[in-house]
């Protein structure tokens, strides 16, 4: 694993649009911690911020709607300069905010912009491994979940020393936009335009299938992040200083996956990856709602997390190389599935916790991950003899 991120990290080029996947989850990291101190300023409910937080999954919706048109016009490279210093400044007028109007807007656009920087920064990556003939993806989206991780640290350090949010916000943002800049050269050489116009194209029910396996991915990572402390709590009655450690088990596991996961799939093969990945995701969650104690429930959420983190990498792999469609129509097809999942995953686990229990809410999750491992044993656009190759088909060139 070392090596492999050694020689990523060496390769200035891709770790600079690398690192742009860094920069949103360092963000993020910051906004999670600042939550409870926005809720009290303004004066939300409980029930009242939840909605209010659903603007930023409508805002990515938006940046859907808008993301054949920007980057018909706009070079990736434009794009990734301009967009990602754009979300700092977003965040740190979000965390700052002094009404709900102007928190609103904030997570409405933030919602919008995250979307398209997600289609630059995938985009590019996979264009460099034509370039250099060699995986990156799953190293940059390990660069993501190290992001919060470190995020979370820093966070916490700050609060420490009587840091507010407000001001934490300021710091990492000025550190972001200053080494975004300092890697402008590297970012605005890439100038290719990833998508040319062309008419609206129904999804095929492969690509539909690589979408479900999306969803299911991305159900079972928002689940994880909700309910894993509350299901410590009150089904296995962890003491409070041992709740997080399921989450943290998970997110540690899926750190360490990703980092060497462009390693495993280059062995071992896109679909035995996610097949085999969708399993022990699926045999995870079963050892947690069966398990007796803590401990067991942390070995389950560390399969979940091993299962899960190279899953997606490989989906956004796939979808920037469907024949007859640009890699933004394909990035938009198979995210809808896990805008989807990220969106009604969690709710669905809390209807059936409060009309069963919480065990057999996450129970569902089991029954998904089988589904999710059969549909990518069936896809043929996720193949285990897979190699990165410099001739590709044209966008619009339809061969079916």
């Amino acid at each position: 694993m070392l090596r492999n991120f050694y020689s990523f990290i060496r390769n200035k080029p891709v770790f600079a649009v690398g690192f742009l996947f860094s920069t949103s989850s360092l963000l993020f990291g910051i906004w999670v911690a600042s939550i409870p101190g926005i809720k009290e300023r303004l004066g939300f409910s409980d029930g009242s911020l939840g909605l209010s937080l659903l603007l930023s999954p409508l805002g990515a919706i938006s940046g859907m709607a808008l993301s054949t048109r920007v980057f018909s016009k706009i070079s990736v490279g434009r794009w990734m300069c301009t967009g990602y210093i754009i979300i700092c400044g977003i965040m740190v007028l979000q965390i700052n905010c002094v009404n709900r109007v102007m928190f609103w807007a904030c997570l409405y656009c933030l919602g919008a912009v995250s979307f398209l920087n997600g289609v630059s920064a995938n985009a590019t990556v996979n264009l460099m491994e034509k370039k250099y003939n060699k995986f990156f993806l799953s190293t940059c989206h390990g660069m993501y979940s190290l992001g919060g991780a470190v995020s979370a640290g820093i966070a916490a350090l700050l609060f420490l020393v009587h840091v507010p949010s407000r001001w934490q916000i300021v710091i990492i943002a000025a550190v972001l936009v200053t080494v975004i800049f300092s890697n402008r050269k590297h970012l605005l050489a890439n100038t290719d335009i990833i998508h040319s116009r062309s008419a609206f194209k129904l999804p095929s029910s492969s690509i539909l299938g690589i979408s479900f396996i999306c969803m299911v991915s991305f159900m079972a990572e928002g689940c994880v992040a909700d309910w894993s402390a509350i299901y410590f709590k009150e089904i296995l009655f962890a003491p409070k200083a041992l709740m997080s450690l399921g989450y943290a088990g998970f997110s540690v596991a899926m750190t360490l996956g990703r980092l060497n996961g462009d390693w495993l799939i280059k062995k071992t093969g896109s679909k035995n990856v996610v097949v085999s990945g969708a399993l022990l995701a699926a045999l995870g969650f079963l050892v947690v709602v069966t398990s007796p104690g803590v401990i067991v429930a942390i070995i389950g959420y560390v399969m979940v997390g091993l299962g899960s983190c190279c899953i997606v990498p490989v989906l956004f792999r796939a979808s920037a190389n469907i024949p007859g469609l640009s890699t933004v129509e394909g990035y938009a097809m198979v995210t809808t599935g896990g805008l989807i999942g990220f969106l009604a995953g969690p709710s669905v686990i809390g209807f059936i916790s409060e009309k069963a229990s919480l065990s057999k809410g996450l129970s569902l999750l089991i029954i998904m991950g089988l589904l999710s491992a059969f549909a990518a044993w069936r896809n043929p656009f996720l193949v285990n003899k897979e190699k990165v190759q410099k001739d590709t088909l044209l966008y619009d060139e339809q061969i079916y």
